[in-house]
Parts: C-alpha cells; structure tokens; sequence
C-alpha cells in the first residue's frame, strides 16, 4: 500500500488478455469459463475441499432444482421469489419448480435424513454449489454481479454451548485461508435487529458466543448494531485490496430458529429429549466469481505460482534446442505443474514478452549451454534440470491451510 498506486485494469479486460473466461448474449450474467479460467477455478474448488477436509468438514451434494415448496416453507418465497427462477412444470401444471438461489434449506433435509445424537454434533456439512439469482439486467456486472454463482457454503450444526468453539474454528481457518492471498481481514459484528425471530435471551447468548471467540483470538471488530439477519447475528469478513476498496467476502451467520424451526432439524439429547439445534452458515470466499474476481483487480493478474493458470512456459531459442525444451515441459507435466512449451516462430525477446503479458509466473529459456549442462535458465538464474524440475513442482502445490 506505502507503493506508487499502479494502473488496474479491469477485470474483465483482464479475463479476455489472459484468456480466462467471456460473457455472451445467450447467457445474461454467466461468465463462460475458458481452459485456462478453469484450471484457476478448479485450484480454487481444490483448496476449498482440502481446507473443509482437514476441518472437519463433510461434503453433500443437493438438487439444483427443487420444489417450490420448500422456498415457501424457509421464507425465501415471500421475501426473495423476484430474484428467483421458477417455473410450473410442462407436464404437471400443479408441480411448480425452482432452480436454488442458496444452498441453506436443502441441507436440512440431509441432517434429517436420520436421526441425530448430541454426539453427533457439531455436524459440519460443506457444499459447493452453483446457485442462480435472477439479478436485474442493468446490474449485472462482470464477476461482480452475476446471475449464476458458486458459493463455498457449509452448515454447521450444532448445541449452543457448541457454538463459541465453533465460531473460534471458523475465524482462525478464514484468517488462514486469507493470509494465502496476503489480506488481513477486518470484522463486523451484526447484532440483533428491532424486528427479529426467537427469543431474546438466545440472542444475548449468540452474540456474547460471536464476540467471545472474537475476543479470544484478539480480532478486532467493529459492532454494527442492529445489523443481524432476523434468524441470528453474524460475523463479516472484509478485505482491503491494493486500489484501497472494500469488498465484503466471507460470513459466519448464526442460525438460532429460520432453519432448525422451519424444516424441524432435531437432535437427541443426553436425557432422550428432543432439541433443536443452531446453526452456522458459513462462506470462506463468498462467491468464486466475485473473489476471482477482486483478485485479478488486487494483483492485476498476477498470481501466486500455485494459482497461476500457466505456472510454466518453456522457451528455446531455435529448433536445434526443441528436444530437450520438450523433455523439461514434459517432466513438468509429469510432476503436476501447469506447463506449456511456447512453439511459436518468433524471437527469443518476444517469447519472454508474451509469456511476461500473460502473467506466467515461471519462464524457462533453454540455449545450446542448458543442453551441454543439461541445466535450465530462470531469468539471471541457472538450475540443474532436477532442482529446476523439483522446485518448480513444490511451489506449484497448493498451500496446506
């Protein structure tokens, strides 16, 4: 930040030079991912399934396409149905169906599935999902505001004495999850608003659960009073990028009575009787397309090694140095790195230029010396070809969070 201000650019400028992802007319809102906009979405789609692996986490799968009914018993079809697509089914006229906007309700019907011990709890159930949201035209704005999205969603239930460790859980994993990308996150805590569903003695004891383990890690937070959703007070994740805006990303939103009430999630206590439990809905990156996104804006495309789409070109100077280029891309390849060998005719200037413009962060040249060395040449650097192969292939792993 203490650096001149850069120019940014767009991101979707950025998308079309490096070739990530376009938006046509046919789909208003849904970006068309392209090869190379797809290996920095599936980098993503891993990380998040080995951050929720490693966490606890267990991941379900639900329809994309439901009933109506069940947005009519969440609420979401009184307050949210002009942002949805549905539609009466062709060959049922009673059968009125819709495509999910959220993940949250269907999830209840995995936890009721069986029946659940206080043993069982906390139950931490991951989903990563593509959601649509009939978002106005004349909003719709790159990955910024789309119409189809995927959200890293997980629920976690649990006992409300459960729920301060969990909280603490989810802070210390977004704040890990975060530093990946080098961003110190700052928190909002929503409290309960005038109008509000529930008890207002729960309440009191969510938001001392939230502020609790805020408290215990030393997070600062700011107290937005009277901000919570109706259903639980919540704990917002923002980030400052390099052009000095504010994005709100992750959540942690307590649940007290919207879902366990609505679909009777139940479990059973120590004494044999029947309790409802709360809930976390919890969102790390908030959604792929926005965080994709900020990220290309933040760094101007220039991405860490394991999340670079290309993370290696290798260049040779002429055909007589094309063999051996072929044989370091391969053992590339082989080692799980996302190698490419440039094969264009063009000088070697140009090569590392282009390579340069598309942001790929491992350039290797290969001359007449790297074949009689059997070495490999990374900018003023000279590497045997197993350490350049080795790492190479460790930076390219993606981080353990």
């Amino acid at each position: 930040m203490k650096e001149p201000a850069k120019k940014h650019r767009d991101h979707r400028e950025l998308g079309q030079l490096l070739d990530l992802f376009s938006f046509h007319d046919i789909a208003p809102g849904a970006p068309f991912w392209h090869p190379k906009g797809m290996a920095l979405f599936r980098v993503l789609e891993q990380l998040a399934r080995q951050m929720n692996d490693n966490a606890g986490y267990k991941e379900i799968s639900t329809p994309i396409m439901v009933k109506s009914d069940v947005f009519k018993k969440s609420g979401h079809w009184e307050h949210y149905r002009k942002n949805m697509f549905h539609f009466i089914n062709p060959t049922d006229e009673n059968e009125e169906l819709a495509i999910k906007p959220m993940n949250c309700p269907e999830s209840t019907y995995v936890f009721n599935a069986t029946t659940r011990s206080y043993r069982d709890m906390p139950l931490r159930l991951a989903e990563l999902g593509r959601l649509h949201r009939n978002e106005l035209s004349g909003t719709l704005g790159g990955l910024f505001r789309v119409r189809q999205i995927t959200m890293d969603d997980a629920h976690v239930y649990c006992r409300p004495d459960q729920v301060e460790d969990e909280i603490r859980h989810i802070l210390e994993l977004t704040n890990r999850f975060y530093a990946l990308f080098g961003f110190i996150p700052t928190c909002v805590l929503a409290t309960r608003p005038e109008k509000f569903m529930g008890e207002a003695s729960d309440w009191e004891k969510a938001e001392a659960a939230l502020k609790n383990a805020l408290d215990a890690l030393h997070i600062p937070y700011e107290v937005q009073a009277g901000e919570g959703a109706f259903y639980g007070p919540k704990i917002e994740f923002h980030l400052r990028d390099s052009q000095n805006r504010d994005w709100q990303m992750g959540t942690a939103q307590l649940d007290l009575v919207m879902l366990p009430k609505q679909f009777g999630t139940e479990y059973i206590d120590e004494e044999g009787n029947k309790k409802m439990p709360w809930v976390i809905h919890r969102a790390l990156f908030g959604s792929f397309e926005r965080f994709i996104g900020m990220m290309l804006e933040h760094t101007d495309g220039t991405l860490p090694v394991w999340l670079a789409p290309v993370q290696a070109t290798v260049l040779y100077v002429s055909d007589d140095q094309r063999a051996y280029a072929e044989e370091v891309c391969n053992a590339l390849i082989a080692s799980g790195v996302r190698a490419e060998l440039d094969m264009q005719n063009a000088t070697l200037g140009k090569k590392i230029r282009a390579a340069e413009i598309m942001r790929i962060p491992v350039i290797a040249v290969i001359g007449e010396k790297e074949i009689t060395a059997r070495t490999v040449s990374i900018r003023n650097e000279v590497k045997s070809f197993d350490d350049f192969i080795a790492d190479t292939a460790k930076a390219a792993k993606i981080p353990t969070v």
